[in-house]
């Protein structure tokens, strides 16, 4: 249970296996999916730390979640916090005896999701909210009660608000509807296999001559020389003469290679084993032995002619979509036969690039129906043995190709990351591979960052696949408006719908409409630097509609429109309104003119209050602007009125806000004086370790529900004379992850006890939205008796809160 080759997993009654991959990336957020075998109590524990084998959850006093499917008998779904049971439920989410079926729980600050398919929020069965949610749980631990329980295909995932989306829908573009039976979700995905290549001529390399009647076999020798030993040469013309054994054992033993079980004859078991033997395919010789030794214990080993079904089932368990799950094929052979190259049939060359790799038509087929029409339907390629690809990526290849052979997307994380991802989502969508591209879709969402959505739009906007990843980079687009339109030009590349698509998105959040305004007048002109509306005014008073909009002038009237210019303060627009933008582009001139009655009269009067044109954005930014050090305009004070909503009251009592500090709270360290309005003479946040270094901290959280995109801060030095020298100021999402804001190195502007000082914060990072921040402490203060101490007694925030 140590390797991701691993693919079957049984649990004995009353044991619990736990295995070091089987982790959510964030504690208290992921989900698990996996395939399941059980007469009843498919049982799945959530826990802080992993547990021994023989752990169950019944005797277990620490924090956990139990998931119990098909509980009493196989009739009820059960959910336990701590050993108690919170969800009774009868006659829903129920086991199978049958066969294997396709499960997922995920678990979201306590939200207990259960479903039925291959990926999260598929064909939802049951959920459950935990008012009082356990944020630890991070360990999954596959389990059982009274009866063996299989395991396969077992994966985590992760899950956080951004995933949400595509995790909902990332299989439907394969799969169907959502809502479709998970039968027959379970059908359509058993037809995808070797199976499929049984005793079939497409993509055949070899053929066995079997019989006293001489039939012809065909059979593919990768797969062969993969599960056993066939003594197969390199060249394209094997023949295996068979003529003393019967068609029906060949065919019993290349069904159990192909199809991982097969059924025999009694009489016909002695002929199969001989074979098995012959050509080494162990797993079929050991179960045929054990069969053989059963009916001779019970003397049953007769010409009796019943028919018996033996089932290749590996003891480990399987993680990704390799094709060999289930199968007796050897993966670190078959890996070897790729790197080798042996007994290949097809070698793959890119245009410019000369030979990139050898490898084996049925694997190619096996995962890609435009490869086996392109090897089988009379092109060029049917009967050659070479194939030429023109516009790909020679790394996306290679990475291609090692997910067909392993099964797992394998990418190393340096600096071309990104962008061999989104060359290899071209590939998957390109040849149909549909297993790689859910892989990619799911990758691509995970490293989605602030600088990565632009890139990505540009690729998956060609792509009709990958809907769900546009909607979704779309939606982070216009979240982060400002910061896309400011950190770089990557969005002036966007194609119209694409970017029609964020400029009109409900979401759309901005601290200002001039900035959509300039930011589609840079689209329009497909800037080459930075600039606002006075600077296209200038090119088109000193110039040509035509010259400046070039190839975009056809579309000028159509996303001007998407801007709420009534929003714009009323002396913008009458400076607007006597421009060359207004006079020049008719459109323009109407929507400003506009915007100005409306002021000037009102919406009552001209019924325009139900236009959207005359309505805030549902998420826009409240700003709150420094004035001066100590004012009452900061973010920390506007809390401390239920922003806006009473009088001020210390809003880390009323628990508006959370600080903390590096050190423990203490007389001295007393989260409540940072936000006073009284002057403390001592108060410090004193020094830890961290990753190795030595640092203080203070940090501020604004709460879960806001955010603020922070422009200027304000911190108050205590009465001690330990200045502050070296030090950061960050902000991050999530409490881990931090970004800096403003890096300050041998800062000077401290020198008197009880001093006041502010910063702005400037850049693109000032357009970013976070939830805390931080005063980092880098190096030490003029103290020198205690110079890690971090002495300031006042810190507030100012900037776009929402």
């Amino acid at each position: 249970m140590e390797t991701k080759e691993k693919k079957f997993l049984t649990v004995a009654p009353f044991e619990c296996a736990w295995i070091k991959d089987l982790k959510f990336r964030e504690a208290g957020r992921g989900c698990v999916s996996f395939d399941a075998f059980a007469h009843n109590d498919v049982t799945v524990v959530f826990r802080e730390n992993v547990g021994s084998q023989h752990y169950h959850y019944k005797r277990d006093n620490s924090p956990h979640y139990t998931v119990i499917i098909g509980s009493h008998r196989n009739s009820r779904l059960k959910i336990e916090v701590d050993g108690k049971t919170v969800v009774d439920v009868v006659g829903i989410g129920l086991c199978c005896s049958s066969a294997f079926q396709s499960y997922w729980i995920s678990i979201y600050d306590g939200l207990i999701s259960i479903g039925k398919g291959r990926y999260p929020f598929q064909n939802l069965v049951f959920e459950w909210l935990d008012t009082n949610p356990n944020c630890s749980v991070q360990y999954v631990g596959l389990s059982s009660w009274d009866k063996h329980v299989g395991y396969r295909n077992v994966n985590v995932l992760p899950l956080t608000q951004n995933h949400l989306s595509l995790w909902k829908q990332v299989n439907s573009e394969y799969n169907g509807d959502g809502d479709e039976e998970l039968e027959d979700e379970q059908t359509g995905y058993d037809k995808w296999g070797l199976e499929n290549f049984l005793e079939r001529w497409e993509l055949s390399d070899m053929l066995f001559i079997v019989g006293e009647e001489a039939r012809s076999v065909p059979a593919h020798k990768v797969i062969l020389q993969a599960s056993g030993n066939f003594v197969l040469s390199s060249s394209h013309e094997d023949v295996i003469q068979l003529q003393q054994v019967a068609y029906p054992t060949l065919h019993a033993l290349l069904q159990y290679v192909y199809a991982g079980q097969t059924q025999i004859s009694e009489a016909q078991l002695s002929s199969l084993w001989g074979l098995a033997l012959r050509f080494e395919v162990m797993p079929l010789v050991k179960q045929c032995e054990e069969a053989m030794e059963r009916f001779k214990a019970n003397k049953k080993l007769s010409d009796s002619g019943e028919t018996m079904e033996l089932s290749y089932a590996s003891s480990h368990i399987h993680f990704g979509g390799n094709f060999c799950c289930g199968l007796p094929i050897n993966m670190q052979r078959l890996q070897q036969l790729r790197s080798t190259g042996e007994y290949s049939d097809i070698s793959i060359y890119i245009e410019g690039q000369g030979l990139i790799a050898r490898a084996h038509k049925v694997i190619l087929g096996l995962y890609s129906v435009p490869f086996t029409k392109m090897f089988t339907n009379g092109m060029c390629e049917s009967n050659s043995p070479e194939v030429c690809l023109r516009d790909v990526s020679p790394a996306a290849l290679k990475a291609m190709l090692e997910f067909m052979y392993c099964g797992d997307l394998r990418i190393e994380d340096n600096e071309d990351f990104g962008t061999l991802l989104l060359q290899l989502l071209l590939l998957s969508d390109k040849f149909g591979i549909s297993l790689l591209h859910q892989e990619c879709c799911k990758m691509l969402l995970e490293c989605l960052s602030e600088d990565s959505v632009c890139p990505i739009l540009q690729v998956v906007s060609s792509i009709p696949s990958c809907k769900l990843i546009k909607e979704t980079c779309e939606r982070n687009f216009a979240m982060h408006f400002d910061y896309r339109t400011t950190a770089s030009l990557d969005f002036i590349s966007l194609d119209e719908t694409t970017f029609r698509n964020i400029i009109q998105h409900p979401d759309l959040t901005v601290i200002s409409e001039e900035r959509v305004l300039d930011a589609i007048l840079m689209w329009y002109m497909k800037s080459e630097k930075l600039c606002g509306w006075e600077v296209v005014n200038e090119l088109i008073t000193n110039s040509t509609l035509e010259s400046v909009f070039k190839d975009r002038l056809q579309l000028v009237n159509d996303l001007l429109a998407s801007v709420r210019f009534s929003l714009l303060p009323y002396p913008l627009l009458k400076k607007l309104e006597n421009t060359s933008l207004s006079t020049q582009i008719s459109a323009f001139g109407d929507l400003v003119k506009e915007a100005i009655n409306y002021i000037e009269c009102g919406a009552a009067t001209h019924g325009n209050d139900q236009n959207e044109r005359f309505q805030h954005r549902r998420s826009s930014y409240k700003e709150l602007q420094y004035i001066c050090d100590g004012d009452n305009n900061g973010v920390l004070f506007f809390s401390g009125t239920s922003y806006g909503g009473h009088p001020w009251v210390n809003p880390v009592v009323y628990k508006r806000i959370t600080i903390t500090a590096s050190s423990p709270a203490s007389r001295h360290t007393d989260p409540k004086v940072l936000v006073s309005r009284t002057y403390q003479g001592t108060c410090f946040a004193g020094p830890r370790m961290e990753n190795g270094n030595i640092c203080a901290w203070w940090m501020v959280d604004i709460g879960k529900d806001h955010q603020l995109m922070c422009n200027y801060y304000t911190l108050r030095q205590d009465g001690s004379r330990a200045y502050i020298r070296n030090w950061k100021f960050q902000g991050c999402m999530d409490g881990k992850t931090w970004i800096d804001l403003r890096v300050h190195e041998n800062d000077q502007t401290m020198c008197k006890p009880g001093q006041f000082a502010s910063w702005p914060v400037t850049g693109p990072n000032a357009l970013l939205p976070f939830r805390f921040f931080r005063v980092l402490l880098t190096g030490p203060t003029t103290d020198a008796s205690n110079p890690w101490n971090l002495c300031i007694c006042f810190l507030e925030l100012y900037g776009y809160f929402r």
